[in-house]
């Protein structure tokens, strides 16, 4: 069944809804749609892992033709902290990415923490960060600290 085409404005309503977008877009490499959910500002950055800071839409939009050219991207973000006001929302993402394993090996996840920035413009919730850095399986667990209790 066909859905019908929802305006993109209404599909980036919260943070929550860009992020979802811009996740399923790499999944699916569909380098189009993970556009759209990127803010026009001039100073937009991305940063992928181990890579340099790519700043500007059609730096963005290169960076990712190049990661596309490998394929969809088998990326689920877990374990997502979030921080907002009336206008910007930062998102820490622990990012789990299936690869194919050396030697025949099966599928194996690979960690990558990420941070995701938003502003709320007249378009709806925009990205206007993807900064992120490789990972390990030991990230999996989070060091936070307690609140002292004060008596």
């Amino acid at each position: 069944m066909q859905h019908p085409k929802v305006p993109a404005a209404a599909l980036l309503s919260s943070p929550e809804d860009t992020e979802a977008q811009f996740y399923e877009a790499l999944q699916q490499a569909d380098l189009s749609r993970l556009m759209a959910v990127w803010s026009d500002e001039e100073e937009v950055s991305c940063v992928h892992p181990g890579g340099p800071r790519v700043v500007g839409l059609g730096a963005i939009r290169a960076a990712f033709e190049v990661v596309f050219a490998q394929g969809a991207i088998s990326v689920h973000p877990e374990r997502v902290r979030r921080v907002q006001t009336n206008e910007t929302a930062i998102h820490q993402v622990l990012e789990r990415v299936v690869v194919e394993g050396s030697g025949g090996s099966g599928q194996q996840s690979a960690w990558v923490i990420a941070t995701n920035v938003y502003l709320k413009t007249a378009m709806g919730w925009r990205m206007v960060v993807h900064h992120a850095s490789p990972g390990t399986a030991h990230d999996i667990q989070e060091v936070i600290e307690e609140p002292a209790t004060l008596h």
